[in-house]
C-alpha cells in the first residue's frame, strides 16, 4: 500500500494497456486528454452535417464545371503530348478526354458527348486515317458531324491530302503553338455549328405553346396576340428552353447555348434573367420551372399545353 501512495493505476482507455503514472501533473494531463476527446467527438457530432453539405456542394461545383463545356477527345498515344495538350485545353475551359489507341475512339463516342477530336495518325491498332475514315463514313458514321483534327508529326504534302480527304476539318502538323491549335479548335468549332444552323434552316422556326409564341426569324415573343419585348438575352433564354420543353438545362448550359462558351459570367446571373423573363410573360411566367440543384426547364406540352412548332 506504502508503494501505491504515489502513484495511481490508470488504465488508458485508447489503447487498451495499463500504465503507472504520477498521481501529480501527470493524472491532470491524462484526465485533459480525455475531455479533450471527449470535446472533439462532440464537436465532430455537431458538425459533421455541415460537412457532409461541404462534401455535396464541391460534388455540384464539380458536375456544374463539367456540363456544358465543349468536350474535346485527344487521341494521342504520345503520353507528354497528350498531357501537354489536355493542360492547354483545360486551362483554355474545355473539358477533355483522352484516349491512346483508335479502338478507343470509338468506344468514347458511344459514352462520351463529343463536340470535337484532335487525331494523331500514327496510332497503336487503327491508325489516324482509318479512325477519321470510320468516324465519318464506315462504322461509326452516326458521330460523321462531328469535327475532327488531325495533329501529327506527318507534314508531307501528301499527308496532308491524304488526311483533308479522309474526312478531317483540319490539319495540325508537329511541333504545334497551343494558341494556335486553340485559335483552330474554335474556328472548326464555329463551322460546326454554322453547318447545325444551316441544315436547320428548313426546320420550323417558330414555336408556339398555347397563346405563347416565339418566332426565331422575326426575334418576335407574341403573348396573347400583344408583343413581348425582350432583350436579346431573355429572347434566347426562352428559345432555348422553350425549343426543347421538358428538358432541364443548368445555368452554364443555358450560357453557353445564350451566350458562347467562352462567355464569362457567372451561373447566377441566369437568375436574375429568369427573373425578368417570367415577370415579363405574367402568368405565363409559370411555364419556365426551377429544377432544384439542376437548373430550369420548361413545362412540357403534355403536363400544360399543346406546345408545337409550326
Amino acid at each position: 500500500m506504502k508503494g501505491l501512495a504515489g502513484c495511481w493505476k490508470i488504465q488508458n482507455v485508447y489503447n487498451g494497456s495499463e500504465r503507472s503514472v504520477g498521481a501529480g501533473n501527470r493524472a491532470k494531463q491524462v484526465r485533459n486528454t480525455i475531455q479533450d476527446r471527449i470535446d472533439a467527438v462532440r464537436a465532430s457530432q455537431n458538425g459533421i452535417a455541415g460537412v457532409i453539405l461541404r462534401d455535396r456542394q464541391r460534388q455540384k461545383l464539380l458536375e456544374k464545371n463539367t456540363m456544358g463545356k465543349v468536350h474535346i477527345l485527344i487521341v494521342e498515344d504520345e503520353a507528354d503530348i497528350q498531357q501537354l495538350v489536355s493542360y492547354n485545353l483545360i486551362r483554355a475551359g474545355f473539358h477533355v478526354t483522352c484516349a491512346d489507341s483508335g479502338e478507343e475512339v470509338l468506344d468514347c463516342l458511344r459514352k462520351e458527348n463529343i463536340d470535337c477530336i484532335l487525331l494523331d495518325l500514327m496510332l497503336p491498332g487503327l491508325s489516324g486515317i482509318e479512325v477519321c475514315t470510320e468516324v465519318k463514313k464506315g462504322r461509326a458514321k452516326e458521330y460523321s458531324a462531328i469535327p475532327i483534327i488531325m495533329l501529327t508529326a506527318k507534314g508531307e504534302e501528301e499527308d496532308v491530302i491524304v488526311g483533308l480527304e479522309c474526312g478531317a476539318d483540319d490539319y495540325i502538323t508537329k511541333p504545334f503553338s497551343p494558341k494556335v491549335l486553340l485559335a483552330r479548335i474554335k474556328a472548326v468549332l464555329r463551322r460546326s455549328a454554322a453547318k447545325t444552323e444551316a441544315k436547320g434552316d428548313n426546320k420550323p422556326s417558330t414555336i408556339v405553346c398555347g397563346n405563347l409564341v416565339i418566332n426565331q426569324g422575326k426575334h418576335e415573343v407574341v403573348l396573347q396576340d400583344q408583343e413581348i419585348q425582350l432583350t436579346a438575352t431573355e429572347f434566347g433564354i426562352l428559345a432555348l428552353l422553350a425549343g426543347k420543353a421538358g428538358w432541364v438545362f443548368t445555368r452554364q448550359q443555358i450560357i453557353d447555348a445564350v451566350r458562347g462558351y467562352d462567355f464569362l459570367i457567372t451561373p447566377r446571373a441566369i437568375d436574375v434573367q429568369i427573373f425578368g423573363l417570367r415577370k415579363k410573360l405574367g402568368e405565363s411566367g409559370t411555364m419556365i420551372e426551377t429544377v432544384r440543384g439542376i437548373g430550369y426547364r420548361f413545362k412540357n406540352a403534355q403536363d400544360e399545353s399543346e406546345n408545337s412548332e409550326i
